[in-house]
C-alpha cells in the first residue's frame, strides 16, 4: 500500500506522521493488523502522549482481554487517560462484540455449546464478578442479540425469573440460551446453577420459549448443563 493513496489527507500532514512514525501513519502504510495492542491503542488515544499512555495502560493491562474486562473507572483513573479516552476505549471493545454478534447472526446459526462458547468465552472468562447472559434466537437459530440480565454474586433465589424473558418476549425470540461465567475459572455447575437453570426451562415451556442450554463458563473450559443432563429433563 503506498503512501500516495493517502494523498486525501495532505502530502505536509503525511510527511509529518512518516517522520514521526506515529501508530497512525503505521495503520495507513501497512495496515491495523501491522501494529501492536500497544500502537492500536496510541492511535485510539490520539494526542501528543499518545505512545506514554497506551505504555502506561498496557503496563498495567498485559493484554486486549484483561483490559477489556476491565472497569471504565480504573482505565479512566490512569494519569493521561480521563474519563472521554476511557469511554473511547470501551467503545471500541464494544463495536468489536457487536461486530461479532452481528456476524454470527447473519452467517451462522447455533448448532452446538461450542458454537455458544466461541461468542463469549474470551471476554467472560476474565470477568472478575459474575455475569448472566442470554442469547436471544430466532425460529432457525441466528443470533437476534446478547443480553446481559444480572451482575454480582449470583444464587437462585437472587434470579427473577421473568427478568431473564423480558428481552426475548420484547423481541419475539423463539428460542434463548442462558451462560454466566464463574470467576474462580472453574465451570463446574454449583447446586445452585442446576436449580436456576430447572427453574428457567420449566417457565420457558408455560411461555412457549424454548431454553437450549445453560453453559458456566471458566479459565479455558466450559461446561454445558444441557449436555450433562442437568437442570433439563
Amino acid at each position: 500500500m503506498k503512501i500516495t493513496q493517502f494523498a486525501m489527507f495532505g502530502e505536509p500532514r503525511l510527511k509529518r506522521l512518516a517522520e514521526d512514525q506515529t501508530p497512525v501513519y503505521r495503520i495507513c502504510k501497512l495496515g491495523a493488523q501491522a501494529c501492536s495492542f500497544q500502537e492500536l491503542l496510541a492511535a485510539l488515544i490520539g494526542g501528543n502522549t499518545q505512545l506514554e499512555v497506551a505504555e502506561a495502560i498496557t503496563s498495567r493491562w498485559k493484554t486486549p482481554l484483561n483490559l477489556m474486562a476491565a472497569p471504565l473507572v480504573e482505565i479512566g483513573s490512569v494519569r493521561g487517560v480521563g474519563p472521554a479516552r476511557g469511554a473511547r476505549i470501551k467503545a471500541a471493545f464494544e463495536l468489536g462484540r457487536l461486530v461479532t454478534i452481528t456476524s454470527l447472526g447473519e452467517r451462522h446459526s447455533i448448532n452446538s455449546p461450542a458454537d455458544i462458547a466461541a461468542l463469549v468465552q474470551y471476554e467472560m472468562s476474565v470477568l472478575e464478578q459474575e455475569e448472566l447472559r442470554v442469547i436471544l434466537l430466532d425460529s432457525r437459530n441466528h443470533i437476534i442479540d446478547l443480553v446481559t440480565v444480572y451482575k454480582g454474586s449470583l444464587n437462585s433465589s437472587q434470579v427473577r425469573i421473568g427478568e431473564l424473558f423480558k428481552e426475548a418476549i420484547r423481541r419475539n425470540a423463539a428460542s434463548l440460551i442462558v451462560i454466566h461465567n464463574h470467576p474462580s475459572g472453574d465451570p463446574t455447575p454449583s447446586p445452585d446453577d442446576i436449580a436456576l437453570t430447572r427453574a428457567i426451562v420449566e417457565a420457558g415451556k408455560l411461555i412457549d420459549i424454548e431454553v437450549l442450554d445453560h453453559l458456566v463458563i471458566g479459565t479455558g473450559r466450559f461446561i454445558s448443563l444441557k449436555e450433562k443432563g442437568l437442570g433439563f429433563n
